[in-house]
């Protein structure tokens, strides 16, 4: 940390051209030299969530990163406090899994009035993009169109209609909204793929189970079920499973993530495929903050790492699997 003072002069020295990338108020872990990190996480409704918060900890650590840390449990109300309470502290940078996508414009106008750069992660806003200096996350409609490739491929020789379900995540999100839009662009090009039901199972075992158990019992005939997240499919197939059906053969599963429960069912043939969604942001995270404490320059869009797993694949991938 010796190279403090000069990136200190440095960050104020180029905060004309960054704007919002500026160096900030000089963060309330200022006089002991660290770099001051306020995280507002969306809350821990998953595995994901929790493989997500663990290693933004253990990377805030590692680095010398002073981290507040608060969950949000799912609120928007209670992010947007969070992050006016980062504001009052004076932190160095604000970074935020948004709970949704609408309606944080005037608390980021608020933080870039303060000079406080602010780093969204895994999830977009559909605000003004000068009111953030980066977005790091994944390319979820990237993910929702993986998922429709290996629908495309599995029916291609389907001959009559495909019965699809689909268990949507929590309703205004960006993961759920591209998710959907990327699959349902996909399997709009074989007229035989039909959604037949589509609703929120929030990203959350408990509702995707109860979801699925209204939907089944609506629905005699379901081929495949896309679940947004690995939890609402596992949630899913205990509901297949309580109704009498096979989960993977009479009705085939998607889903998306591969943390280890996801994976576990994949390699038990539960779950017949998996598009990856990364939750080990902890380290590009910090290497942000870093930057621009330095006032130095940050891509506005750093996309993550990720691919996609079959059954055999998530076999060989699970022993080493750090989520």
């Amino acid at each position: 940390m010796n190279r403090k003072l000069p990136a200190v002069l440095l960050g104020a020295a180029m905060a004309f051209v960054l704007a919002a990338c500026g160096s900030g108020s000089g963060g309330s872990g200022g006089d002991d030299g660290k770099i001051t990190l306020g995280f507002s996480q969306v809350g821990s409704e998953s595995g994901w969530r929790e493989a997500n918060t663990k290693s933004i900890k253990e990377s805030a650590q590692t680095a010398g990163i002073d981290l507040k840390f608060s969950d949000a449990q799912q609120k928007q109300e209670n992010q947007i406090a969070t992050i006016r309470s980062y504001i009052q502290q004076k932190v160095d940078v604000i970074a935020f899994s948004p709970v949704v996508v609408t309606g944080w414009d005037a608390v980021l106008k608020e933080a870039q009035a303060a000079k406080i750069p602010v780093v969204l992660t895994d999830r977009a806003v559909d605000s003004d993009p000068s009111l953030y200096v980066s977005f790091l996350g994944s390319d979820f409609v990237k993910e929702g169109e993986a998922i429709g490739d290996w629908t495309l491929n599995e029916y291609k020789d389907a001959t009559a209609p495909v019965n699809i379900v689909q268990l949507e995540g929590t309703v205004g999100s960006a993961p759920a909204i591209d998710r959907k839009k990327g699959f349902e662009s996909k399997i709009a090009s074989n007229p035989n793929l039909k959604v037949i039901a589509s609703q929120s199972g929030d990203f959350t075992r408990a509702d995707g189970k109860e979801v699925m158990t209204a939907i089944l019992k609506a629905n005699p005939k379901i081929d495949l079920l896309f679940a947004h997240n690995d939890d609402m499919g596992i949630g899913a197939i205990q509901a297949i499973e309580e109704a009498g059906k096979k989960p993977g053969a009479d009705i085939k599963i998607v889903t998306i993530d591969a943390v280890h429960d996801g994976m576990q069912a994949l390699a038990d043939g539960k779950i017949n495929f998996i598009a990856e969604c990364s939750p080990l942001l902890g380290d590009q995270l910090m290497d942000i903050v870093k930057k621009i404490k330095a006032g130095q320059p940050v891509e506005k869009r750093i996309i993550t790492e990720e691919t996609t797993f079959t059954q055999q694949q998530a076999s060989e991938a699970l022993p080493n699997r750090k989520y």
